[in-house]
């Protein structure tokens, strides 16, 4: 069973950070230690919120105690998502480093949330400046969707083949594995979402139906599952189907449901076993 120490943020009512990571995680089968960098009441589109946000050298605390007890060796895969400030980042890739020192196998899967094409940029000044040159080069794993792919390579993607070269360029600086989320609105139907996933070897594109909507904790949620089934799979092609049947599995119920937040509980059972399946193409 793989161990995954998943470095975010937590709300106490509905879903978002390591509120949708743990349940999921856990769901799928895999064991997560949850370190958080803020603790709030709920997550901030609802336009108040309360809690603290935990300082960098107190998530430093948490990961060195963690590391006193001498099981960091057991850590499979770090996994972050938004980071709130660079400082933040910093803590965060250092926690990345330590955990490699004790077990060189240890990936990194980065979440890279900085903004999307219909918000623009809504991450804290200096956290996509510092996501392009920091931590691209240290992730094995980035999940963008397609605005934070072509801020991260400075271009602008309408195609899926630029997509794809995007795709490889930024691999080419540091990810082995790159997941493009949202690749919505290019050469193609605009009533599908599509996700596509490449490594060195491959490039695998998967279709669903658009669910014309946003939910909060949906990109948290993905980069979960993705690395999920890849850590237990390690087939990129079945861990994007996977990844995307879930996805729109548990995003229609939501919907179904008329709720805000996440139906994660209600649809749990999507998690492993997803009532809607979509086969990814290899392209």
């Amino acid at each position: 069973m793989a161990q995954i120490l998943s470095i975010q943020s937590n709300v106490t009512f509905g879903f978002a950070g390591n509120s949708v990571a743990v349940f999921t995680l856990r769901r799928a089968g895999l064991d997560v230690w949850p370190v958080h960098t803020v603790e709030f009441s709920n997550n901030t589109s609802y336009g108040s919120w309360s809690g603290p946000v935990i300082s960098p050298d107190q998530v430093a605390d948490v990961v060195q105690g963690v590391d006193d007890l001498g099981v960091l060796a057991e850590v499979d895969a770090v996994l972050s998502g938004y980071q709130g400030a660079p400082r933040m980042g910093w803590t965060i890739l250092r926690a990345v480093e330590v955990t490699r020192a004790r077990n060189p196998r240890a990936i990194y899967c980065c979440d890279p949330v900085m903004g999307d094409v219909d918000r623009g940029f809504y991450a804290a000044p200096g956290i996509p400046e510092f996501m392009r040159e920091h931590v691209v080069p240290q992730a094995t794993i980035m999940t963008p969707n397609l605005f934070e792919l072509d801020y991260l390579t400075e271009r602008t993607s309408s195609t899926i083949a630029e997509v794809l070269d995007a795709a490889a360029a930024l691999r080419s600086r540091g990810p082995r594995v790159v997941l493009v989320t949202s690749a919505v609105g290019l050469d193609a139907d605009n009533d599908v979402m599509r996700m596509i996933a490449q490594d060195a070897s491959q490039t695998w594109q998967v279709t669903t139906p658009l669910i014309d909507r946003k939910f909060t904790g949906s990109g948290d949620l993905t980069s979960a599952i993705f690395l999920a089934n890849l850590l237990e799979t390690g087939d990129l092609g079945a861990s994007l189907s996977m990844t995307a049947s879930t996805v729109y599995s548990v995003l229609l119920r939501t919907h179904e449901l008329g709720r805000r937040e996440l139906a994660l509980v209600q649809a749990q059972d999507d998690i492993v076993k997803p009532r809607y399946r979509f086969d990814a193409i290899q392209l």
